[in-house]
């Protein structure tokens, strides 16, 4: 963002909150705004930790708002509440907003430690440097913060903000590209014909490499490509560019351009690599606005060098062809959610291995980032107290001066203690085994898209090359990394000046990718990151390299990856890891888009193919199919994988069918993201519900689960991505335990003739008075959580002399008995013979308990209640009748509600409650009769709470932010109660709720 955009969102920002901020409901929205509106940080979710969890005297606490990058703890209050204020806490202590803090700082562990601690209320925000022995805090006010918005910047390290700008960038170059696309697509003869549509994919992929070279340098001189074109009629411009894709596909050593070319084509070098080759591509002709396009906006006025190749990738493609990602089920994915597959899965190991050969202590990559962090925030921690110097000449002056030093900084003695114990030749030895290593590592991508994790993965790879080959230069040439100035010494000093000392290439990565114009961008993405990372290599080496003649390909295939073999692609012998995000199709939705052709729908066919006659088949989601594919292809390698997938594989009915089926293979899964919230880069954002689920056949000691920014090691991760052992819950049709059997409510099958609104009951009575005592309230999961019933006419005891009575009645059975008999369904054309009752009848006498089948995510606690047999159910609601009081208690604890969250399956990301997952397997404590007097009384509790708000919908009652005070504090009376009636200590976490009851469960199931 510039500082006029940084600025505006600041005002906007001020205006927005001005008056306003509860903390409970507005917290997340208020530093996610910070964050995106004012520092430019995209996928702002990504960053924040909110509500940490940390122990406080044995009691698990939240900390609002925690800033990992950064280590920036934020404790936030309401507004109107001082920020010097002391409140009593649950324990009785008297603290300030900043005590608060600093005590849940205490507990955290060393790395994760605050630096900076802010505290806000809204209308001010506080910021104490932790470095101080006695921090004093910077106080900022809503009011200034138009003005003082650097004093923020303190949350953003330098490595998102350089994310953040190449995600502008990249964005767009993606509006730039989508309007040449526009612009040429009106110019084609039939813009609807599949091969020019295909043409036109390929041409703006040429288009943009030939700006990126230009502007990279590759060509030779910048602007070059635009010089070419812009001396030309607006009608020469189709055969001129022709003519130039024609010649950068020629090689002149081989003899293959015209010898008396004219010198503004001589002088374009030959490309090689297969993107100019000579297809049969139709080039429409150009227009006057496609000229202004392509030579302004797409060259004077923007630089392609500096955008990220990982991310444009993906812009690239859903620009262009945002119908094929939809309908492939495939998201875009930011740079920071790519390493949260790529670093757990070989970065890590591999900065780890490298500082263990540099440092004399055996530094972890942790421990070496943040040893760069620090130096970092010394240089921001000057900065922003420069900003608070009143004369700006001064104040310029100062800031001048840190940027100067901030240059320097990396050539600062970095603290960390450099070997030398061991001989220069045992150290290079050692550097150049790491480098081999690197040269020969191998990845697939079997779901490659454009192309991104490939991308990301090569630039990170690259990275780390270039650290050992900064390193090796300076142990041959004498010249340490500790000296405040770099000798001008070259790389040429330790080999000819004609070998190239980058080993890690490009023809290492592989993907399959069943878009053909995927598959040119990302191979086009791969050669632009090739490119820049080549870049960086003479800077840091002085030394000058050639990157064209494209000298290597990526190994990227077209094709269905479910249906080719992935050895003729790489060998499983060759391959070392396998990364990706299959695409996201669930299991209800394949072959179901009315986009594609019948004959082109192919989902439900790959899955059989790869599965073959798997029970459960049909319950299973497209992305299952990939790491049975995978655990096919790495079975006797020590091949690693890590996918992204929607969570839904590991919840419902899929574990048990997917994950019994791995692990009885002997799949392991190594790590673990649980769920998280996927953003995308791209304009038509993708959020969805993932985890990423990292594993092998090989079995690591060290198996770890990251969990809303918490990380912690694992003995076993089974299939719902809990430390436990691989059991799964299957479904079953009958109570586990002997507790009363719960079945859905009644299914009219209707066509909504026997449902009505309140005013429409009214006004059928008003025509048919002898209907009335036919009318009863109808609940579904939605009526229920709002208290506001729709009416049924339920004719289905209703005898045929009384009927014919009723000639509207009568209709209404005539238009449902039509519609059953016009289905295609045989079994409710059958039910036409029966058309005044309904095809699932489930009506109990007296009182009953009633669960909603789909609730909101966003409660913690899906609302229960009662019923009696005055009313009607729908079947989105499940019945229980024959409860008693102390069933409802244990059906609303913590207990039960953690059991759902783990193993039920989701609607979108709602609570989808199944009877034969859910309840059928949920393990019920023994209970004597002093217990279940006990829960029946905390379970009173809650219904007189409710009582007392009879006023309220269950729906906005449970709104953790809107819960009355007395209805929580009966929740919490009641949590306690069933916490002791299981036996359980009443401070457990949640996970550890659950691993007692998959303990309970597997001893009852095995016997």
């Amino acid at each position: 963002m510039t500082d006029a955009e940084q600025r505006e969102g600041a005002r906007q920002f001020y205006n927005k909150w001005h008056g306003k901020g509860n903390e409970d409901e507005d917290a997340r929205s208020y530093w996610i705004d910070v964050m995106q509106n004012i520092l430019g940080v995209p996928n702002a979710t990504d960053y924040l930790n909110f509500e940490k969890k940390v122990k406080i005297n044995g009691n698990t606490k939240k900390i609002d708002v925690y800033v990992p990058e950064t280590q920036i703890l934020i404790e936030q209050k309401s507004l109107g509440i001082p920020l010097d204020k002391r409140i009593k806490q649950s324990d009785g202590a008297e603290l300030t907003p900043y005590e608060q803090a600093k005590r849940y700082n205490e507990e955290l562990i060393h790395d994760e430690k605050a630096r900076w601690i802010i505290t806000s209320n809204f209308s001010e925000i506080w910021i104490y440097n932790m470095n101080e022995p006695n921090p004093e805090p910077i106080k900022l006010f809503l009011e200034e913060i138009p003005n003082k918005y650097p004093l923020l910047e303190i949350l953003v390290s330098q490595k998102i903000k350089k994310l953040s700008e190449e995600m502008e960038l990249s964005i767009k170059a993606g509006d730039i590209v989508a309007e040449l696309y526009n612009a040429f697509l009106s110019q084609y003869e039939n813009p609807n014909d599949p091969n020019s549509l295909k043409s036109l994919n390929m041409l703006c992929v040429r288009l943009v490499f030939c700006l990126y070279a230009e502007d990279a340098g590759l060509f030779g001189r910048r602007k070059m490509f635009h010089d070419y074109l812009e001396k030309y009629d607006v009608d020469e411009c189709r055969e001129k560019l022709i003519k130039l894709f024609q010649v950068l596909d020629q090689n002149p050593e081989k003899g293959e351009r015209d010898k008396y070319l004219k010198e503004d084509l001589r002088e374009f070098p030959y490309v090689n690599g297969g993107l100019f080759k000579d297809e049969d591509i139709e080039i429409p002709p150009f227009t006057p606005e496609i000229k202004k396009i392509l030579l302004e906006n797409a060259s004077e006025d923007f630089d392609w060098s500096k955008i990220s190749p990982t991310i444009f990738g993906a812009v690239f493609e859903s620009t262009l062809n945002p119908e094929t990602r939809r309908n492939g089920g495939m998201h875009y994915t930011s740079v920071e959610n790519i390493h949260k597959v790529i670093d757990p899965l070989f970065m890590d190991s591999l900065e780890d291995e490298f500082n263990h050969i540099i440092y004399e202590n055996a530094l972890s990559q942790n421990e070496y980032k943040k040893e760069e962090l620090d130096r970092e925030k010394e240089l921001n921690d000057e900065f922003h107290q420069a900003m608070l110097i009143e004369d700006m000449h001064i104040r310029l002056q100062k800031i001048a001066d840190i940027k100067r030093r901030s240059e320097q900084l990396k050539y600062k003695k970095s603290g960390l203690s450099k070997r030398r114990n061991a001989s220069i030749n045992e150290r290079i030895k050692e550097l150049e085994a790491f480098h081999n290593k690197l040269s020969n590592i191998k990845f697939l991508d079997p779901a490659c898209g454009s192309g991104n994790f490939l991308t990301e993965s090569y630039i990170s790879l690259r990275r780390l090359e270039n650290r050992v080959l900064s390193e090796i230069r300076d142990i041959k040439t004498g010249i340490s990394s500790n000296t405040d100035v770099i000798g001008q010494i070259s790389f040429t000093d330790m080999s000819s000046a004609s070998d190239n000392p980058i080993k890690v290439s490009i023809s290492n990565f592989y993907g399959i990718e069943i878009n053909d114009f995927a598959v040119t961008v990302g191979k086009t993405a791969l050669w632009i990151a090739e490119s820049q990372m080549m870049k960086e290599t003479e800077n840091i080496l002085h030394m000058n390299l050639d990157f064209l003649p494209l000298k290597t390909n990526a190994g990227i295939h077209e094709g269905n990856a479910l249906l080719i073999d992935w050895n003729d692609v790489i060998s499983s012998t060759e391959l070392t890891y396998i990364m990706g995000n299959p695409p996201f199709i669930g299991a209800r939705k394949m072959d179901k888009d009315p986009t594609i052709p019948k004959e082109n729908r192919h989902q439900k066919k790959d899955m059989e193919i790869v599965f073959g006659k798997i029970k459960g088949l049909g319950n299973l989601d497209y992305v299952s199919a990939w790491y049975k594919k995978a655990a096919d292809y790495v079975k006797n390698t020590s091949i690693t994988c890590a996918f992204v997938s929607t969570n839904s594989i590991t919840q419902g009915e899929q574990p048990a069918i997917l994950w019994d089926y791995l692990f009885n293979q002997g799949i392991i899964i190594n790590f673990a993201y649980k769920t998280f919230r996927w953003d995308s880069e791209a304009k038509l954002k993708a959020h969805v519900h993932c985890v990423i689920i990292g594993f092998s056949y090989i079995n690591t000691l060290n198996k770890t689960i990251y969990d809303n920014g918490n990380t912690h090691s694992a003995t076993n991760i089974n299939g719902y991505l809990i430390d436990f052992d691989n059991i799964h819950i299957e479904s079953r049709r009958t109570p586990l335990y002997n507790v009363p059997i719960i079945a859905m409510g009644n299914q009219p099958i209707d066509d909504g003739n026997y449902l009505f609104t309140e005013a429409e009951m009214k006004d059928f009575i008003k025509k048919e008075p002898q209907s009335e005592k036919y009318f009863r309230p109808w609940y579904g999961a939605d009526e229920f959580l709002k208290n506001s019933p729709r009416y049924c006419l339920w004719l289905g005891e209703c005898t045929p002399d009384e009927l014919v009575k009723m000639p509207h009645c009568l209709k209404r059975v005539e238009n449902v008995q039509k519609y059953r008999l016009e289905s295609d369904r045989a079994s409710t054309n059958k039910l036409a013979d029966k058309p005044t009752r309904f095809q699932t009848e489930n009506m109990p006498k007296g009182n009953y308990i009633v669960i909603p089948e789909v609730s909101s995510e966003k409660r913690r606690i899906i609302p229960m209640g009662y019923m009696d047999d005055t009313v009607l159910c729908s079947n989105k609601l499940r019945l229980m009748p024959n409860a008693e009081l102390y069933h409802f208690s244990i059906l609303q604890s913590n207990i039960h509600m953690a059991w759902m969250r783990v193993v039920c399956g989701r609607l979108e990301s709602r609570y989808d409650y199944s009877i034969n997952i859910v309840y059928n397997n949920f393990p019920w404590p023994e209970l004597t009769d002093e217990v279940k007097k006990n829960l029946s009384a905390t379970a009173q509790l809650i219904i007189d709470a409710r009582n007392a708000n009879k006023n309220s919908s269950l729906k906005n009652m449970y709104i953790p932010l809107l819960m009355p005070v007395e209805l929580k504090r009966a929740h919490d009376q009641n949590n306690v109660a069933v916490m002791k009636a299981y036996g359980f200590k009443t401070n457990l976490t949640e996970e550890e709720c659950v691993v007692e009851l998959m303990k309970m469960y597997k001893e009852k199931a095995s016997n």
